[in-house]
């Protein structure tokens, strides 16, 4: 445990989409290993929620801000006040995604998915400038990348550009690191429209899986975390999907 509170000790992190979910459960994580960070999300409900998250978790050296993964000059004002980024985490949806066969979406509902891809390209352009040589970029992608099933072209297809994106930018932007998680099915906010029948439809969506279960945001963030941490690894897909690649 020593080595990994050293690792992150006194070091400057920030996650865009850092008020809820994988975000939020990422800060937490990186603030209780003695980081400072900035967790940003532009929904005011998530960031009172997100405040009180993380003043139950003792986190204490988590500030919230309030912007959108879209907004540049934000990201640049945001960055430009901190200085040097030490790791710079991007976990926001930053699109709109449709889940119907391919066929009966229109091409305005395949582009808005695509607003996911758009967002990380300007978190990086943007804060890249501010990252230190020997820091990283991680963003979050998803099985359905690599998984695929009917009603998720959209997802798919902006994962795989996602994960593209990633290797290509680590290798322009060496020695910065640059990576991505891909999570499976994770019990995040996502699925609250479910109301009563979360469980149920929860159940059935992960029955085919390894592990049989839904995961939790904390256990995406462990792997953010140690692409943190983690000097040699750059260029890197870490999945965290409950075996759903091998199902």
């Amino acid at each position: 445990m020593q080595t990994a509170v050293s690792a992150l000790s006194g070091k400057n992190v920030v996650v865009i989409g850092g008020t809820s979910g994988i975000g939020l459960a990422t800060a937490i994580a990186a603030s209780q290993l003695g980081a400072k960070v900035w967790a940003a999300g532009r929904s005011a409900e998530h960031m009172d929620k997100a405040r009180a998250a993380a003043k139950a978790a003792e986190a204490n050296t988590v500030q919230f801000v309030q912007l959108d993964t879209h907004d540049e000059a934000g990201m640049k004002a945001l960055f430009s006040s901190i200085g040097t980024i030490d790791h710079l985490v991007s976990a926001a949806t930053g699109g709109t995604r449709t889940l119907k066969p391919f066929i009966e979406q229109t091409q305005e509902q395949f582009e808005a998915a695509f607003g996911k891809l758009w967002g990380y390209a300007k978190v990086a352009r943007t804060g890249a400038p501010f990252v230190a040589r020997d820091g990283s970029i991680t963003f979050v992608s998803g099985a359905p990348a690599r998984r695929f099933k009917p009603n998720m072209s959209a997802l798919s297809a902006v994962g795989g550009a996602v994960e593209n994106m990633v290797r290509s930018l680590a290798v322009e932007l060496s020695p910065v690191r640059v990576n991505v998680v891909a999570p499976g099915i994770i019990d995040t906010a996502l699925f609250d429209w479910m109301g009563a029948e979360k469980n149920d439809r929860v159940a059935a969506m992960t029955a085919g899986q390894l592990v049989r279960r839904i995961g939790r945001p904390e256990e995406v963030a462990s792997a953010l975390i140690y692409l943190m941490q983690n000097g040699y690894a750059t260029g890197t897909t870490v999945d965290v999907d409950g075996g759903q690649l091998l199902s």
